[in-house]
């Protein structure tokens, strides 16, 4: 089971409690009526898929509610740690990132 901390509440809680919401930080065009087909193909669908820290934004569905940025390990799938909705990414090289 995958324990997540939401920033908002302080509290640790089982993946049961909360929902993926996709990867983090992606910024909507300013001008999306300007955006050529393949720019929103782009936008919409294509994501980067790494191995190692990754970017995710999470809700605290069954909690406040608020949505929160995450920093996953996708090799050991653990939380390297969780920031408020707004906050700029954290420097990886401060996190303890565990590789299988």
């Amino acid at each position: 089971m995958l324990l997540i901390h939401c920033p908002y509440c302080s509290e640790t809680l089982p993946e049961v409690e909360f929902t993926y919401a996709g990867e983090a930080h992606i910024v909507r065009p300013e001008t999306p009526s300007a955006q050529s087909d393949a720019d929103w193909e782009g936008f919409l669908f294509l994501r980067s898929n790494v191995r190692g820290p990754h970017y995710e934004r999470w809700r605290h569905l069954h909690g406040c509610g608020r949505y929160f940025n995450a920093v996953r390990d996708t090799v050991s799938d653990k939380f390297l740690t969780t920031y408020k909705a707004g906050e700029p990414r954290p420097d990886l090289s401060t996190l303890t990132v565990t590789q299988k």
